[in-house]
């Protein structure tokens, strides 16, 4: 391997953090991948003009068929700026993948025959498109879900960070 790390900040890949940096390009890089993806497949399952977050909000409301609040949302998306997921929920209110009922003083979420459809019509382009690329990496289900879990620490690890920048 080389001695030179792929990175898209040199002055931040120190001795100290050079491997970090590298994982954070990954991660960069991944995201841009990821977003666009999701857009593509979200357009061939019949959904035009979705953003990342409006096709994310759109899928876990869809989860385990169960209405959710908007917190619940916003928690579960790691998402802090609430208003940015309310402003998916309206733009899927309006293209009828979602509908909110109002119980008690909170406003429910989930999705209509619609979003249903759409979902399902995602999860098919996603398996013809990218699970079965899978294969190509010789990933197997084990790994994957591995990598998940090395994901989900190293996002702990940002939070509590991201907690200690926000104090100093």
């Amino acid at each position: 391997m080389s001695d030179k790390r792929i990175v898209s900040s040199s002055h931040l890949a120190s001795e100290k953090g050079a491997s970090l940096s590298e994982y954070e390009f990954g991660l960069i890089i991944a995201n841009s991948a990821f977003n666009r993806w999701m857009q593509h497949c979200a357009k061939s399952a019949g959904a035009v003009d979705l953003t990342p977050l409006d096709i994310l909000v759109v899928h876990h409301v869809n989860h385990r068929e169960r209405a959710k609040r908007l917190a619940d949302i916003c928690f579960v998306l790691n998402v802090e700026d609430a208003h940015t997921v309310n402003y998916s929920l309206k733009k899927l209110l309006k293209r009828d993948l979602v509908q909110g009922e109002k119980i008690g003083k909170e406003m429910f979420y989930r999705t209509s025959e619609e979003g249903r459809i759409f979902c399902e019509t995602y999860r098919d382009v996603r398996e013809d498109c990218l699970t079965d690329s899978l294969k190509n990496f010789n990933f197997s289900p084990e790994k994957l879900s591995e990598m998940a879990e090395h994901l989900r620490a190293l996002s702990s690890l940002y939070d509590q960070a991201s907690r200690a920048a926000a104090s100093l």
